[in-house]
């Protein structure tokens, strides 16, 4: 649930570029790469629909091109991009070089494929024959094909805990007498080394931190056309103070000793999500947490637990704050959807919000009945949220409701804290299946595909 890439979007631009890279590894498979003149992209639905503002037709290069969006120097980024556009040739796989013209060979099709709103098609040309591939981005980078089990990958895991629903892990943390995040960390266990657990969250972490650092330490105006000033670096400079620091680390331990009064907490806690969202909404480097439009809330609130409730966390809270994060993110996967192009926003911030409260909660002391609590809380005040994105882009309604989304996470926690988990009238499981039922109730142009709401109601050219 917490991955590592490159912005804007998990699902328009992570997912392709996972599903150009798991094409290539196809061709090879079908020991044809070798033989490739052509290669065309079809893509459609929201893909198509908000592509272009999602840098979907970037990604489908850069992945056929093999570079990873997890390691990929971000700053390479543009060089590679025009590189293929300026000569009409692609390097697939780094290592066969192709004609290939992005304005004739990615092509834009309105219609929605039936299995899922974001589908897209490889089409490979070989000794005047082809192969063709397609596959469905399903949220949060995560990608399929019509014939596979979305839902499969934890049953083929031999994990101690098996669940898909919220009560099915309460009975285990009743039954182990274990936390949320200790349920999680034993089926971790299973598929990896301790240490390998540590070092993966801690990297995740360390991208999270980096990426609010950047996004304080970065003025100017975003990339798109929507000429959208950045804000976070103003706010930060106001709140910063005078102590001095030079690494992320140092600057924790300078936050920590600026005010702390109601105001300046909303300004910090607004602040790191702010920070976040303007580094994907410039195609910089973050953690899907669900998916990249909403990346800024789980960082921003955790960040809040350790620079405002608890200067004397490290390691070990960072880690289980992501870890009880990650379980609430794969309960809505599983049961509802972590996709805009699906269920609008409520999707993408509603599940952020709801994974962020529901760790937030488990440091603070909260039972794992609170814990789900927190995280239905949270879920129930974004219900029906639509995902309406002015120009296509991933920053107009998009960075402020990650400030919302984080705020709202807080309050979440804080409520749950003070409530007996027995006089709970909605348990998680059925929020969750009240946010999928509103998903499929809900407009087709209320979910990414900036053909209602604020899209249509603020022009572009006004901006």
């Amino acid at each position: 649930m917490l991955k590592i890439g490159v912005g804007p979007s998990s699902s328009h631009t992570l997912g392709p570029w996972r599903a150009a890279e798991a094409f290539l590894k196809e061709l090879k498979q079908a020991n044809i790469f070798d033989q490739i003149s052509h290669i065309r992209v079809d893509l459609y639905g929201s893909l198509s629909l908000t592509g272009k503002g999602h840098a979907t037709d970037y990604a489908v290069m850069l992945g056929l091109s093999g570079a990873d969006p997890e390691y990929v120097p971000v700053e390479d980024i543009s060089t590679i991009v025009s590189a293929i556009k300026e000569n009409k040739k692609l390097k697939v796989g780094n290592t066969l070089l192709i004609n290939f013209n992005p304005e004739t060979d990615i092509v834009f099709n309105r219609d929605f494929l039936p299995f899922h709103a974001n589908g897209l098609t490889f089409t490979a040309s070989f000794e005047n024959e082809i192969y063709t591939s397609t596959f469905y981005s399903i949220g949060g980078g995560f990608i399929t094909k019509e014939d596979e089990d979305i839902a499969s990958t934890d049953v083929n895991c031999a994990f101690p805990f098996l669940f898909n629903k919220s009560t099915e892990l309460l009975e285990f943390c009743n039954q182990e007498n274990k936390s949320i995040s200790e349920i999680m960390f034993e089926n971790e266990k299973s598929i990896r080394t301790e240490d390998e657990i540590h070092h993966e969250l801690m990297r995740v972490w360390n991208t999270m931190l980096e990426c609010m650092y950047i996004g304080c330490h970065t003025e100017g105006t975003l990339p798109g056309g929507l000429n959208v000033k950045r804000r976070a670096y103003n706010m930060h400079k106001n709140l910063v103070g005078a102590t001095p620091y030079s690494t992320p680390e140092e600057w924790i331990k300078s936050i920590r000793k600026t005010k702390v009064y109601f105001r300046q907490i909303l300004k910090w806690v607004s602040c790191f999500a702010l920070a976040v969202n303007e580094v994907n909404a410039s195609l910089g480097r973050v953690v899907t947490a669900p998916t990249n439009g909403s990346a800024g809330v789980i960082p921003a609130v955790l960040m809040y637990y350790l620079v405002i409730e608890n200067h004397k966390a490290g390691q070990k809270e960072i880690e289980q704050f992501l870890t009880t994060a990650g379980v609430i993110g794969s309960i809505f996967k599983k049961g509802a959807t972590i996709s805009a192009a699906m269920g609008g926003c409520q999707a993408e911030i509603g599940v952020s919000s709801a994974m962020a409260a529901a760790a937030l909660c488990e440091l603070m002391g909260g039972t794992p009945a609170q814990v789900t609590m927190a995280a239905e809380i949270a879920m129930e005040h974004h219900l029906g949220l639509t995902c309406d994105p002015i120009g296509g882009l991933v920053q107009i309604p998009c960075i402020e409701r990650n400030t919302m989304g984080a705020i709202k996470a807080i309050n979440a926690a804080e409520l749950a804290l003070d409530t007996d988990p027995l006089n709970a009238k909605v348990p998680l499981d059925k929020v969750v299946n009240t946010m999928w039922e509103t998903a499929k109730d809900m407009n087709n142009k209320y979910k990414e595909t900036s053909e209602g709401g604020l899209a249509v109601a603020v022009n572009i050219a006004d901006c």
